[in-house]
């Protein structure tokens, strides 16, 4: 595994793990209570976003005005069909003094800009219980967003009131958890892809925080093909069976890859055939497939992965900057200047995740549990 071990100038570094959030109850109490413990970071997170469109009108020609007007078009159909989630952002806006449409703007973003902020760079991937040392199910991936959020990064343990499961989750400013894992043993990453067919629907991070409360792999499924989605996400899931899928999502249409030979990896392309004839500008998406290709091939050179080989990957420098542990070097254009906010390993066996705040290659892991 040629990793390129040399640091990359003017990383930041976190001497300390992302902050934890504990919350139970209703979603709008659960809302409340995240926004209350992370009332700084969420009104940070809305300051940005403001400060990106601005920076952004000669391509967007949209003000957060607009953007506001844009997002409460998709609001009706998150509340026909996922009324808890919605209060879930209520709670998360009352809870941190901010306007409710802020929030609303944030969980919509990539509606309201028209998949314009080119994020292009997640990798994601996983490993069954074949395919590791300790026969343990193991999921990673690595989260590329603008690099002003990344002091947004916390971590969620919460217990829904109900009949939904616990979860543990990563998630950043104002934005609805979704990457994470629930305590009936389902995880789910999640990768930007993008089709021709996006419409006015559910947004898609409502549809992805609806999959941390499957209780069953099937139903994981079928949440992500909700009717009347805006658009979609690859969503890779993964079962403590050691089951894996990524399915392949846009507003009308889906595919399923199963990770029959035990290994899987997703980046922000399509690979179904079916997916790939209404993919747009696929010719943007060359780093896409660099990293796609790098991932795979590093995977599946080993049949005994651990938690270390995994998170070995993530901190893989090939096509820097646009590489598998992306930096912002280049930082110019303000639509295509990510960097690895944060990058996480989930152990769904010992129901673990162990995550690095900033770039993995200059930045600790640190170990969370979910206590169910």
């Amino acid at each position: 595994m040629a990793l390129r071990e040399l640091p990359v100038p003017n990383t930041i570094i976190h001497n300390a793990p992302p902050p934890l959030i504990e919350v139970s109850g209703t979603h709008y109490e659960m809302g409340c209570q995240i926004g209350e413990a992370r009332r700084e970071q969420i009104q940070h997170s809305i300051e940005n976003a403001h400060v990106l469109i601005d920076q952004s009108y000669d391509t967007l020609e949209l003000t957060w005005e607009g953007a506001k007007i844009q997002a409460r078009k998709y609001l009706p159909f998150a509340e026909e069909r996922y009324a808890q989630y919605v209060e879930e952002m209520r709670g998360v806006a009352e809870g941190a003094n901010v306007a409710f449409d802020d929030i609303v703007v944030l969980n919509a973003m990539e509606a309201v800009t028209m998949d314009a902020l080119h994020l292009t760079r997640c990798t994601s991937f996983a490993v069954n219980e074949q395919r590791t040392a300790d026969g343990h199910v193991l999921l990673a991936h690595n989260e590329d967003w603008v690099p002003e959020d990344e002091n947004d990064v916390f971590v969620i343990s919460a217990k829904p009131a109900g009949d939904e499961p616990p979860f543990l989750a990563m998630t950043y400013g104002g934005l609805l958890p979704n990457v994470g894992f629930n305590a009936y043993g389902i995880a789910q990453l999640i990768d930007s892809v993008y089709p021709t067919d996006s419409r006015i629907g559910i947004p898609r991070l409502v549809v992805a925080r609806a999959v941390l409360a499957s209780k069953r792999i099937s139903g994981a499924l079928g949440r992500t093909l909700i009717s009347h989605r805006a658009a979609g996400y690859n969503h890779l899931l993964a079962h403590e069976s050691g089951e894996i899928y990524s399915v392949e999502v846009s507003s009308r249409k889906f595919d399923i890859l199963h990770g029959t030979d035990g290994y899987m990896v997703h980046t922000n392309h399509y690979l179904s055939q079916t997916m790939k004839e209404i993919e747009s500008d696929p010719e943007e998406l060359i780093s896409s497939r660099v990293r796609y290709f790098r991932a795979n091939r590093l995977l599946r050179q080993n049949s005994t992965h651990t938690i270390k080989t995994l998170q070995a990957i993530q901190k893989d420098h090939v096509n820097l900057p646009n590489s598998i542990c992306n930096h912002n070097i280049q930082g110019i254009d303000p639509l295509d200047r990510e960097s690895t906010i944060t990058a996480l390993v989930i152990d769904l066996t010992t129901r673990e995740m162990h995550i690095a705040w900033g770039n993995p290659c200059q930045n600790s892991y640190h170990t969370y549990h979910l206590n169910a």
